[in-house]
């Protein structure tokens, strides 16, 4: 797997009912290039770890996939420059 670029993204969801976080969960097990993705209290409602082979195909992702995702408001990405430390390495 030749999956290079590595993304966090925040997800902010236009209402907080069940009904939009249930949709929304269930949307997100269908994006085989999210990895990990929690719900969090704070400015935003997800966290996501997005994993791509480049730019150009998380561009892709975001703009046809995820953005897409039902009740998605608003989005904001954070592109790994250096990982310093992760689990299991």
């Amino acid at each position: 797997l030749d999956l290079g670029l590595l993304a966090f993204i925040e997800i902010a969801i236009d209402r907080t009912s069940v009904d939009a976080f249930d949709r929304f969960r269930a949307a997100m097990q269908r994006i085989a290039q999210v990895e990990e993705c929690y719900m969090v209290a704070g400015g935003f409602d997800y966290l996501l770890k997005v994993r791509t082979g480049d730019i150009a195909e998380y561009r892709r992702v975001l703009g046809e996939r995820i953005s897409s995702l039902p009740h998605v408001a608003s989005t904001s990405t954070f592109v790994v420059m250096e990982a310093v430390k992760e689990a299991g390495a």
